[in-house]
């Protein structure tokens, strides 16, 4: 569920360094002949080396893919916006990882992508934000995973159904990009602003969620229920992110990797489900008191229905029986002797 938000580099391979051991900034970011993507990679490999460079691209592609199915009706416009925030991102990333989120700075990512510092600052408000790109989109499937569950599924298995979807995606990355996926933690927990970026997503995420199965259960989203039913829940994402960093570096990759991580992202269902069976048989209840509500509307109306139909039928029966009382009136006048 959680998106780590630009997956789109690896390890290995690196420019020459100086007496520091640091690789510097060139000062010429120009690359004549080169626009776009080509461009992008040909500066990444002088400053990372082709490995990098090379596994950069290839999760590119992937992302692309990924957006097309996102997005299947976008327009060019939507498409090129999408692009150019998904490049910044993706740059942006790879190179924190590689040098550190605090030695690279707005400016020199924005050189490498092509774009002005303003045009990033109009896609990601703050630094952070450049690492964790798909924080809104995550907050809203969140949603939707809560609200448009089926009735017979449970908040934690929809969630864990939605996890499973995301393993899917992860598959497609290539080889090389799944090494990248422990350094990106490692530069998260040990990056003070990320660690508290982080928090606060993880934070909107319990916020929202408890908002929507307190909404289900019709209760107050303060009671004590929703909120631990619900930080219970988005942990679910956590402990599926720190299952993929340590498979991947136990070697686990593609069908194996997903089979680990959802093996033990279930565990820790299972674990939620005993303790939560009962919160979620209130949000059953909740959902059959609703549909009770609205079986118990549609026969009102039908019960209108059918005394407006017999007080029609009553009004006709009178009428009918005035009209064969006036008529025997009639008749009895003209047989009536004179």
């Amino acid at each position: 569920m959680v998106d780590e938000g630009g997956l789109a580099a690896s390890v290995g391979g690196g420019a020459s360094t100086d007496e520091h051991g640091e690789r510097p900034w060139p000062e010429d970011w120009g690359e004549d002949g080169l626009a776009g993507e080509a461009r992008i990679h040909a500066l990444l490999t002088r400053e990372l080396g082709r490995r990098t460079a090379d596994a950069f691209m290839a999760a590119r592609a992937t992302q692309e893919r990924w957006e097309r199915r996102r997005h299947p009706h976008d327009g060019l416009r939507e498409r090129k916006k999408r692009r150019t925030r998904q490049q910044i991102s993706d740059v942006a990333t790879t190179l924190f990882v590689m040098r550190g989120f605090d030695h690279v700075t707005v400016s020199q990512i924005a050189q490498i992508v092509g774009v002005s510092e303003k045009t990033v600052f109009n896609y990601f408000p703050t630094k952070e934000s450049l690492v964790f790109d798909r924080a809104d989109a995550t907050i809203e499937r969140l949603i939707r995973t809560l609200r448009d569950r089926a009735p017979e599924e449970s908040p934690t298995k929809a969630v864990l159904r939605a996890l499973g979807e995301d393993m899917d995606d992860i598959q497609e990355l290539p080889e090389e990009v799944h090494e990248f996926l422990p350094r990106f933690d490692r530069m998260v927990e040990a990056t003070p602003s990320l660690r508290a970026a982080w928090l606060d997503l993880n934070q909107r995420l319990v916020d929202v969620a408890t908002e929507e199965l307190a909404a289900l259960a019709e209760v107050d989203p303060r009671d004590p229920e929703p909120m631990v039913a619900a930080r219970a829940i988005v942990a679910l994402a956590e402990v599926a992110n720190s299952s993929q960093a340590r498979h991947i570096e136990r070697g686990l990759r593609a069908q194996e990797l997903r089979e680990a991580v959802l093996a033990d992202v279930s565990r820790a269902a299972r674990l939620l489900d005993v303790g939560l069976w009962s919160f979620d048989s209130l949000t059953q209840g909740a959902r059959t008191r609703q549909q009770l509500r609205e079986a118990a509307a549609a026969a009102e109306d039908a019960r209108r229905q059918v005394l407006a139909a017999v007080r029609q039928a009553r009004t006709a029966w009178r009428e009918v029986r005035r009209h064969e009382h006036a008529a025997s009136r009639r008749g009895a006048r003209r047989t009536r002797p004179r």
